[in-house]
Protein backbone atom coordinates (compact mmCIF):
# COMPACT_ATOMS: atom_id res chain seq x y z
CA UNK A 1 0.00 0.00 0.00
CA UNK A 2 1.12 3.48 -0.67
CA UNK A 3 0.70 4.28 3.04
CA UNK A 4 3.06 1.35 4.04
CA UNK A 5 5.95 3.13 2.21
CA UNK A 6 5.16 6.52 3.57
CA UNK A 7 5.55 4.88 7.18
CA UNK A 8 8.97 3.63 6.42
CA UNK A 9 10.30 6.75 5.33
CA UNK A 10 9.17 8.48 8.47
CA UNK A 11 11.20 5.96 10.63
CA UNK A 12 14.07 6.08 8.38
CA UNK A 13 13.99 9.94 8.88
CA UNK A 14 13.21 9.53 12.74
CA UNK A 15 15.87 6.67 13.19
CA UNK A 16 18.81 7.04 10.82
CA UNK A 17 18.67 10.84 9.82
CA UNK A 18 17.77 11.65 13.74
CA UNK A 19 15.27 14.57 12.69
CA UNK A 20 13.11 16.55 15.13
CA UNK A 21 9.57 15.88 15.98
CA UNK A 22 8.86 19.68 14.17
CA UNK A 23 10.86 18.10 10.72
CA UNK A 24 9.02 15.17 11.09
CA UNK A 25 5.82 16.80 11.35
CA UNK A 26 6.51 19.05 8.27
CA UNK A 27 7.30 16.09 6.10
CA UNK A 28 4.04 14.46 7.33
CA UNK A 29 2.03 17.56 6.74
CA UNK A 30 3.42 17.98 2.88
CA UNK A 31 3.51 14.35 2.29
CA UNK A 32 0.09 13.57 3.75
CA UNK A 33 -1.55 15.61 1.28
CA UNK A 34 0.51 14.48 -1.89
CA UNK A 35 -0.97 10.85 -0.53
CA UNK A 36 -4.09 12.36 -0.63
CA UNK A 37 -3.85 13.56 -4.30
CA UNK A 38 -2.05 9.95 -5.47
CA UNK A 39 -5.21 7.96 -3.82
CA UNK A 40 -8.22 9.98 -4.53
CA UNK A 41 -7.40 12.46 -7.20
CA UNK A 42 -5.04 9.77 -9.18
CA UNK A 43 -6.39 6.86 -7.82
CA UNK A 44 -3.16 4.95 -7.99
CA UNK A 45 -2.46 1.86 -5.81
CA UNK A 46 1.30 1.24 -6.22
CA UNK A 47 4.03 4.51 -6.31
CA UNK A 48 5.40 2.66 -9.35
CA UNK A 49 2.60 3.91 -11.11
CA UNK A 50 3.78 7.99 -10.30
CA UNK A 51 5.41 9.85 -13.16
CA UNK A 52 6.79 13.14 -13.72
CA UNK A 53 3.46 14.89 -15.11
CA UNK A 54 1.88 13.45 -11.68
CA UNK A 55 4.04 15.48 -9.48
CA UNK A 56 3.43 18.64 -11.91
CA UNK A 57 0.20 18.50 -11.45
CA UNK A 58 -0.12 18.12 -7.64
CA UNK A 59 2.37 21.43 -7.65
CA UNK A 60 -0.32 23.23 -10.28
CA UNK A 61 -3.27 21.96 -7.89
CA UNK A 62 -0.99 23.83 -4.53
CA UNK A 63 -0.35 27.04 -6.75
CA UNK A 64 -3.87 27.10 -8.28
CA UNK A 65 -4.59 27.43 -4.21
CA UNK A 66 -2.86 30.21 -3.68
CA UNK A 67 -0.13 28.50 -1.62
CA UNK A 68 3.50 31.06 -1.83
CA UNK A 69 6.69 29.65 -3.72
CA UNK A 70 7.78 28.94 -0.34
CA UNK A 71 5.35 25.93 0.28
CA UNK A 72 5.37 24.72 -3.11
CA UNK A 73 9.10 24.69 -2.69
CA UNK A 74 9.22 22.93 0.62
CA UNK A 75 6.32 20.32 -0.88
CA UNK A 76 8.96 19.66 -3.91
CA UNK A 77 11.96 19.02 -1.50
CA UNK A 78 9.86 16.68 0.78
CA UNK A 79 8.38 14.46 -2.39
CA UNK A 80 12.02 14.62 -3.81
CA UNK A 81 13.44 12.98 -0.86
CA UNK A 82 10.60 10.92 -0.17
CA UNK A 83 10.83 9.45 -3.91
CA UNK A 84 14.81 9.10 -3.40
CA UNK A 85 14.29 6.81 -0.56
CA UNK A 86 11.99 4.84 -2.71
CA UNK A 87 14.86 4.57 -5.25
CA UNK A 88 17.12 3.45 -2.96
CA UNK A 89 14.90 0.97 -1.02
CA UNK A 90 14.05 -0.74 -4.31
CA UNK A 91 10.20 0.09 -3.78
CA UNK A 92 10.45 1.80 -7.52
CA UNK A 93 12.15 1.31 -10.81
CA UNK A 94 12.62 5.00 -11.25
CA UNK A 95 12.59 8.32 -9.85
CA UNK A 96 9.53 10.07 -10.87
CA UNK A 97 10.64 13.85 -9.07
CA UNK A 98 13.72 13.70 -11.12
CA UNK A 99 13.94 17.10 -12.99
CA UNK A 100 11.21 18.62 -11.16
CA UNK A 101 11.83 22.31 -10.54
CA UNK A 102 11.71 23.90 -7.54
CA UNK A 103 9.94 27.44 -7.40
CA UNK A 104 12.36 30.74 -6.19
CA UNK A 105 11.11 31.72 -2.95
CA UNK A 106 10.30 35.11 -2.67
CA UNK A 107 12.38 36.65 -0.39
CA UNK A 108 10.71 38.22 2.54
CA UNK A 109 12.77 40.08 5.10
CA UNK A 110 12.41 39.10 8.71
CA UNK A 111 10.80 41.55 10.76
CA UNK A 112 12.98 42.79 13.38
CA UNK A 113 12.51 44.77 16.86
CA UNK A 114 14.16 48.02 17.28
CA UNK A 115 16.73 48.77 20.35
CA UNK A 116 13.57 50.74 21.99
CA UNK A 117 10.79 47.98 21.48
CA UNK A 118 13.94 45.60 22.89
CA UNK A 119 14.10 46.85 25.75
CA UNK A 120 10.77 47.81 26.37
CA UNK A 121 10.05 44.06 26.09
CA UNK A 122 13.21 43.67 28.72
CA UNK A 123 12.06 46.01 31.42
CA UNK A 124 9.03 44.93 31.66
CA UNK A 125 7.77 44.46 35.52
CA UNK A 126 9.10 41.06 37.18
CA UNK A 127 7.53 41.13 40.56
CA UNK A 128 5.56 37.38 40.19
CA UNK A 129 8.05 33.82 39.56
CA UNK A 130 5.77 33.69 36.17
CA UNK A 131 7.05 37.68 35.12
CA UNK A 132 10.84 36.82 36.68
CA UNK A 133 10.71 33.33 34.29
CA UNK A 134 9.17 35.66 31.19
CA UNK A 135 11.87 38.20 31.72
CA UNK A 136 14.74 35.18 31.78
CA UNK A 137 13.38 33.27 28.73
CA UNK A 138 13.28 36.77 26.48
CA UNK A 139 17.00 37.93 28.10
CA UNK A 140 18.28 34.66 26.74
CA UNK A 141 16.46 34.16 23.86
CA UNK A 142 17.85 38.12 22.62
CA UNK A 143 21.05 37.26 24.07
CA UNK A 144 21.47 33.73 21.88
CA UNK A 145 19.37 33.87 19.20
CA UNK A 146 17.70 30.65 20.60
CA UNK A 147 15.32 29.00 18.19
CA UNK A 148 11.49 28.97 20.18
CA UNK A 149 11.99 25.11 20.34
CA UNK A 150 15.77 25.14 21.25
CA UNK A 151 14.88 27.78 24.16
CA UNK A 152 11.91 24.90 25.33
CA UNK A 153 13.68 22.33 25.42
CA UNK A 154 16.95 23.45 27.33
CA UNK A 155 17.87 21.03 30.46
CA UNK A 156 19.36 22.54 33.58
CA UNK A 157 22.78 20.83 32.66
CA UNK A 158 23.03 22.79 29.62
CA UNK A 159 22.99 25.61 31.37
CA UNK A 160 26.71 27.17 32.01
CA UNK A 161 26.46 30.27 33.98
CA UNK A 162 29.55 30.38 35.44
CA UNK A 163 31.37 30.03 32.45
CA UNK A 164 28.80 32.42 30.35
CA UNK A 165 27.49 30.09 27.73
CA UNK A 166 24.77 27.74 26.86
CA UNK A 167 24.50 24.44 25.25
CA UNK A 168 21.72 23.53 22.73
CA UNK A 169 20.40 20.80 20.29
CA UNK A 170 19.54 21.87 17.00
CA UNK A 171 18.15 20.96 13.88
CA UNK A 172 19.32 17.49 13.25
CA UNK A 173 20.25 17.63 16.98
CA UNK A 174 23.03 19.52 16.37
CA UNK A 175 24.70 20.60 19.37
CA UNK A 176 26.22 23.91 19.50
CA UNK A 177 27.76 26.21 22.36
CA UNK A 178 26.35 30.08 22.50
CA UNK A 179 28.09 32.67 24.86
CA UNK A 180 25.64 34.54 27.00
CA UNK A 181 26.44 38.11 28.16
CA UNK A 182 26.03 39.44 31.63
CA UNK A 183 22.24 40.95 31.99
CA UNK A 184 21.05 37.16 30.26
CA UNK A 185 23.28 35.34 32.80
CA UNK A 186 21.82 37.49 35.61
CA UNK A 187 18.08 36.85 34.67
CA UNK A 188 18.47 33.20 34.20
CA UNK A 189 19.78 33.16 37.53
CA UNK A 190 17.34 35.37 39.83
CA UNK A 191 14.94 32.73 37.59
CA UNK A 192 16.53 29.13 39.11
CA UNK A 193 16.91 31.42 42.63
CA UNK A 194 13.78 32.99 42.84
CA UNK A 195 10.70 31.94 40.51
CA UNK A 196 11.75 27.96 39.49
CA UNK A 197 11.48 26.28 42.58
CA UNK A 198 8.11 28.33 43.29
CA UNK A 199 6.59 26.85 40.42
CA UNK A 200 8.41 23.39 39.73
CA UNK A 201 7.21 22.93 43.74
CA UNK A 202 7.62 18.83 44.64
CA UNK A 203 8.66 18.08 41.00
CA UNK A 204 12.22 17.75 41.72
CA UNK A 205 13.02 15.31 39.08
CA UNK A 206 11.97 17.75 36.26
CA UNK A 207 14.88 19.35 34.59
CA UNK A 208 13.49 21.50 32.06
CA UNK A 209 14.54 24.75 32.30
CA UNK A 210 11.27 26.87 31.92
CA UNK A 211 8.35 25.33 33.52
CA UNK A 212 4.68 27.28 33.32
CA UNK A 213 2.27 27.82 36.21
CA UNK A 214 2.18 23.87 37.28
CA UNK A 215 5.50 23.12 37.01
CA UNK A 216 5.94 21.07 33.98
CA UNK A 217 7.84 22.42 30.53
CA UNK A 218 6.57 25.50 29.03
CA UNK A 219 4.87 24.70 25.18
CA UNK A 220 5.14 26.38 22.35
CA UNK A 221 1.73 27.49 22.67
CA UNK A 222 2.65 28.61 25.72
CA UNK A 223 5.42 31.07 25.40
CA UNK A 224 3.92 32.82 22.06
CA UNK A 225 0.57 33.29 24.28
CA UNK A 226 3.42 34.95 26.85
CA UNK A 227 5.33 36.98 23.71
CA UNK A 228 2.36 38.30 22.94
CA UNK A 229 0.77 39.28 26.20
CA UNK A 230 4.25 40.87 27.18
CA UNK A 231 4.58 42.46 23.86
CA UNK A 232 1.36 44.40 24.51
CA UNK A 233 1.74 45.29 28.27
CA UNK A 234 5.45 47.26 26.76
CA UNK A 235 3.38 49.10 24.13
CA UNK A 236 4.81 47.37 21.30
CA UNK A 237 2.99 48.47 17.74
CA UNK A 238 5.05 46.11 15.73
CA UNK A 239 3.63 42.36 14.69
CA UNK A 240 5.95 39.58 16.89
CA UNK A 241 6.30 36.42 16.64
CA UNK A 242 8.03 33.93 18.36
CA UNK A 243 11.58 34.18 15.77
CA UNK A 244 11.33 37.93 16.45
CA UNK A 245 13.70 37.86 18.78
CA UNK A 246 16.07 35.85 17.09
CA UNK A 247 15.84 37.78 13.71
CA UNK A 248 16.51 40.99 15.90
CA UNK A 249 19.15 39.17 17.95
CA UNK A 250 21.16 38.73 14.18
CA UNK A 251 20.31 41.69 12.76
CA UNK A 252 21.46 43.78 15.36
CA UNK A 253 25.09 41.86 15.76
CA UNK A 254 25.22 42.58 12.35
CA UNK A 255 24.68 46.42 12.35
CA UNK A 256 27.32 46.86 15.07
CA UNK A 257 30.09 44.97 12.71
CA UNK A 258 29.95 41.33 14.03
CA UNK A 259 31.08 38.98 11.47
CA UNK A 260 28.71 36.65 9.60
CA UNK A 261 30.06 33.41 9.72
CA UNK A 262 29.79 34.12 13.44
CA UNK A 263 26.88 35.18 13.41
CA UNK A 264 26.01 31.68 10.96
CA UNK A 265 27.50 29.84 13.88
CA UNK A 266 25.39 31.06 16.69
CA UNK A 267 22.12 30.69 14.96
CA UNK A 268 23.19 27.27 13.58
CA UNK A 269 22.86 27.93 10.06
CA UNK A 270 24.00 25.24 7.95
CA UNK A 271 24.70 27.01 4.96
CA UNK A 272 25.75 30.65 5.66
CA UNK A 273 23.23 31.79 2.61
CA UNK A 274 20.16 31.33 5.43
CA UNK A 275 22.04 34.08 7.21
CA UNK A 276 23.04 36.00 4.54
CA UNK A 277 19.61 37.60 4.85
CA UNK A 278 20.23 39.51 7.73
CA UNK A 279 22.37 41.43 5.61
CA UNK A 280 19.70 42.32 3.49
CA UNK A 281 17.80 43.52 6.69
CA UNK A 282 20.73 45.83 7.39
CA UNK A 283 21.31 47.40 4.08
CA UNK A 284 17.24 48.13 3.74
CA UNK A 285 17.96 49.95 7.05
CA UNK A 286 20.76 51.73 6.20
CA UNK A 287 18.74 53.14 3.30
CA UNK A 288 15.80 53.76 5.57
CA UNK A 289 18.32 55.97 7.71
CA UNK A 290 19.45 57.51 4.47
CA UNK A 291 15.99 58.76 3.15
CA UNK A 292 15.44 60.10 6.20
CA UNK A 293 18.27 62.42 7.58
CA UNK A 294 20.28 63.44 4.03
CA UNK A 295 18.98 66.36 3.08
CA UNK A 296 19.12 65.72 -0.84
CA UNK A 297 17.51 62.03 -0.14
Amino acid sequence: MLKDALEDYYHFLRIEKGLSDNTLQSYNRDLSHYLYYTEKVLEKTDWNQIRRSDIVGFLHILKDDNKSSATIARHVSSIRSFHQFLVREQLVNQDASLNIETPKKDQKLPDILSLKDIEALLQIPAATPLHIRNRAMFELLYATGLRVSELLSLKIGDLHLTMGFVQCFGKGSKERIVPLGNVAIKAIETYLQQARPTLVKNKKDDQAVFVNQHGRPLSRQGFWKILKASAQTAGIKKSITPHTLRHSFATHLLENGADLRVVQEMLGHADISTTQIYTHVTKARLKDIYDSYHPRA
